[in-house]
């Protein structure tokens, strides 16, 4: 069974060696040589504002440089973001974007009860993140909290779930090999749709 993906490149350095965009990449290749209808959104290559308001939030226009990665994400039926780690969390230009894309009336709306209704029902989730530290010591120290926050706060608060997360730690002192098993890690991953 083929699925529309959506993976949504995070890095905000448009510099083509970033190894963010190899793994997209690789992740885009095991898919569509599975037969999957694969589109990239390539955030540094957009240019839209930050939100200020929240009346913005709430009832502003969407930036049309945006409308292509809305139509997207709601054609999908599985969404994967590649990011590297920054201060805990995604970088400031994927949280941005979230917040001009995850907008009431697209990926939920308030609902009578008080409860907002999650609009983004059954499609699944991929976290995908490079860091600097070992990744079982962001776990376990750390606790994980931003992507935590990313999963719940966000994803699954729209209506995204499962939501899967694969992290890659100490990413500047593996050796060549290492990163190549990963990219074949991605390209599996990729070809099933999870």
């Amino acid at each position: 069974m083929t699925r529309r993906i959506v993976i949504i490149q995070g890095h905000p350095d448009p510099d083509p060696s970033r190894y963010c965009r190899a793994l997209a990449e690789a992740y885009a290749q095991g898919a569509k040589a599975a037969g999957h209808e694969v589109t990239m959104i390539d955030l540094a290559a957009l240019d839209f504002p930050l939100l200020r308001k929240q009346e913005d939030f709430l009832h502003g226009s969407m930036p049309r440089e945006l409308e292509p990665a809305k139509e997207a994400i709601l054609r999908a039926e599985h969404l994967v973001f590649v990011f590297p780690l920054w201060l805990g969390t995604m970088p400031a230009l994927l949280k941005g974007f979230l917040e001009q894309v995850m907008r009431p009336g697209v990926a939920f709306a308030y609902g009578k009860s008080g409860f907002p209704e999650t609009l983004l029902k059954g499609r699944s989730a991929r976290i995908i993140v490079t860091m600097g530290m070992p990744a079982f010591f962001y776990r376990w120290w750390f606790l994980g909290h931003g992507l935590r926050g990313m999963r719940r706060n966000i994803l699954k608060f729209v209506g995204l779930g499962p939501v899967r997360e694969t992290l890659f730690g100490m990413i500047e002192a593996v050796g060549d090999e290492k990163r190549r098993k990963w990219l074949d890690q991605m390209r599996r991953l990729g070809g099933w749709a999870t």
